[in-house]
């Protein structure tokens, strides 16, 4: 018997287990009350055992029953489990992630097939009616399985923002200006002579996929398609020497008049499907306003919420250059709700909604 009966937990696979994003995955799962990880996948790891393989880069001590597993080889021919996590590099997830979903459920931090016309990028809270593209996908593909992404960590605090935003005024243009932590780059990343007392104003292939993404994700499910939104995103990305955290400042302009003490209000009542349903890792306020100037900060706001790292921080919220238009700061964990913790949230909200069983 299921999670339903109280009786076993499904087993998981996380694919790219020993990297940075990996290591938060051992870490939310650790007691997760629905999910237990069963098998390790790594591409350089095969064969030793995850406490060997492992460079744990967290200020808390890798699970101890983790520590145990070995890693395995990734073959899609072998493996079997309820449910594949994967936060492999792209290049190795386009190879190996279709070949899972052919029998198994895949939910993806990688951008591999993020943009593919009948594959969802979800944010719970925002766009679970995504999900129901999965029905397409599996005709058209003939899997038993599936693929479902996260988004690029950068364009997660983005879109959660713009969100309530966009259905109350209509948001027609977005301007942000990012500033983003060394993690999300992985281990080892930037190398510290290039980021220690300096900030490098240009990441590879990042600018454009925070504008495609969040027009995607901010699109709507009609016709088992997702028509994205046609609101414009400029975005201008910058690596700051911060561990964990993306700052955004963002400008946006509305078709409506925007009111600031509404909007902010607006921001501090936004729920979604995960906090209707009580999932295991939503927090209870997907947006948290901070009232102080100089708020939202990496160091002191990224672990906020009920669920730690799981809130999107807003501050700094005020008008523009007139009434159709406002300007703030946002503040998302990059490697749990940009990556890890979105991905077990969605795979909690694709559990509820009946896509893993």
């Amino acid at each position: 018997m299921g999670i339903g009966g109280g009786l076993s937990k499904l087993n998981v696979a996380v694919m790219g287990a020993t990297g940075m994003v990996g290591q938060q995955y051992m870490r939310l799962l650790e007691k997760h009350p629905w999910f237990e990880i069963s098998i390790l996948m790594g591409k350089r790891s095969a064969g030793k055992k995850f406490g060997e393989a492992v460079e744990w880069i967290g200020s808390y001590d890798p699970p101890t029953r983790v520590k145990e597993i070995v890693v395995s080889e990734i073959d899609p021919e072998r493996q079997a489990a309820d449910l594949f996590f994967s936060c492999l590099p792209s290049e190795v997830a386009r190879e190996v992630e279709g070949k899972f979903a052919l029998k198994f459920p895949v939910v993806s931090d990688t951008s591999a097939y993020r943009m593919e016309t009948d594959v969802p990028i979800i944010i719970p809270e925002l766009n679970a009616e995504h999900a129901k593209i999965i029905d397409r996908q599996r005709r058209e593909r003939g899997w038993k399985g599936f693929i479902v992404t996260g988004p690029n960590c950068t364009t997660t605090g983005l879109a959660v923002a713009l969100k309530p935003l966009d259905d109350a005024y209509n948001v027609r243009k977005v301007f942000v200006t990012t500033m983003q932590a060394v993690s999300g780059a992985g281990y080892p990343g930037v190398p510290s002579l290039l980021i220690i007392d300096n900030v490098i104003p240009y990441i590879k292939d990042e600018e454009e996929k925070v504008a495609r993404e969040t027009k995607k994700i901010l699109g709507k499910f009609q016709d088992e398609k997702i028509l994205e939104n046609d609101m414009m995103v400029a975005a201008s990305c910058n690596r700051v020497p911060v561990i964990d955290g993306h700052l955004e400042c963002v400008y946006v302009e509305t078709e409506k008049k925007v009111d600031v003490e509404e909007a902010k209000n607006i921001l501090r009542e936004f729920r979604g499907l995960p906090q209707e349903l009580k999932l295991p890792s939503a927090p209870e306020k997907p947006i948290i306003v901070r009232e102080e100037s100089d708020r939202p900060q990496p160091r002191r706001d990224r672990d906020s919420g009920s669920v730690p790292g799981m809130s999107v921080v807003v501050g700094r919220v005020r008008r523009g250059l007139d009434e159709n238009s406002l300007q703030f700061t946002v503040l998302s964990h990059n490697t749990i709700r940009g990556a890890a913790g979105n991905a077990i949230l969605t795979a909690e909200l694709l559990y509820k909604l009946g896509y893993i069983e």
